[in-house]
């Protein structure tokens, strides 16, 4: 073929348009996979001046659910933490630390598909939530008399929310929760390419289904929210650019009653343990030992 001949074959507007798609659909699927490659790790062993139990739980899979308990005193209730996508239990170590010195038992896991626990794929909720029904029937069983909360953070916030039973959860916190799987991905592509990578939406959503097995609506937080009978807290931050304030705000419209919302100045998408520092344990100390802790009484009345 003469280089005249194949200038104008690559010159067809049906050969560039081909390119184009074919550019379009390798970067699909590139960046479905990325989003959803699991993220094991090698979780560190702790230091001695916080000891805790290593933990394997079955679950209904039949994978073992990695994590660590730390006994608190009996009777103080107990807290289930949740870690982030891409990330593992060690997130919640500062979290466990302080709940832990105010006397509660804390168990903080390894979400499916991250850290210890196996699993094929990141599934936005939809398996994580197994690890999350899985460990608070753990917790049942562990601790009988024991009021149960948990913390979420993004997507342990999600798995909390997404949980194909009802946890029947004594006091519930989630942070930086997104409502809809919708509006997750296109505020990720909105930081990453701009606003024109938002046209790449459908077909990653597409994608994400296809890989799932799955309804988009299946993994929509905002879709479940009046199915979590907890009191709530809800925090979010006024910079958070992968779930906005206002998206918050939705949810928290959605839940049932009672519930909070705490908007924390500044802090964007990332731990609020480790941003708002003393203000965060003062506010979730306040909202678990409402609803935790037993109420005290006056014998002598």
């Amino acid at each position: 073929m003469k280089p005249s001949t194949s200038r104008k074959i690559f010159r067809s507007p049906a050969i560039q348009i081909s390119a184009v798609l074919l550019a379009i659909t390798a970067m699909v699927f590139l960046m479905g996979s990325l989003l959803t490659a699991p993220a094991p790790s090698a979780v560190a062993t702790l230091s001695a001046d916080f000891p805790v139990e290593s933990i394997q739980i079955p679950a209904a899979d039949g994978s073992m659910v990695h994590g660590w308990l730390s006994r608190g005193y009996l009777g103080d209730g107990v807290v289930l933490l949740v870690h982030s996508m891409r990330s593992n239990r060690l997130e919640m170590l500062g979290r466990a630390r302080f709940l832990r010195n105010q006397g509660y038992s804390v168990l903080f896991i390894d979400l499916y598909a991250h850290g210890e626990t196996p699993g094929e794929n990141i599934s936005f909720g939809l398996h994580e939530s197994d690890s999350v029904v899985a460990s608070v029937n753990y917790l049942r069983r562990t601790f009988p008399r024991e009021r149960i909360g948990a913390i979420g953070a993004s997507l342990g916030a999600a798995a909390i929310v997404l949980a194909k039973q009802n946890l029947n959860l004594d006091a519930v916190i989630l942070e930086s929760l997104h409502p809809t799987i919708e509006e997750a991905v296109e505020n990720r592509l909105r930081l990453h390419f701009g606003e024109y990578g938002t046209v790449l939406m459908p077909v990653i959503l597409a994608y994400l289904s296809l890989q799932l097995n799955t309804a988009m609506d299946q993994l929509s937080p905002i879709h479940k929210i009046d199915h979590l009978r907890s009191p709530v807290l809800f925090i979010a931050g006024t910079r958070d650019a992968h779930t906005t304030q206002p998206e918050t705000e939705r949810l928290y419209a959605a839940a049932r009653t009672p519930k909070e919302l705490w908007v924390v100045p500044g802090a964007g998408h990332f731990n609020m343990h480790s941003y708002a520092g003393r203000e965060y344990e003062y506010r979730v100390s306040a909202f678990l030992a409402q609803y935790l802790r037993p109420v005290e009484t006056d014998e002598h009345q």
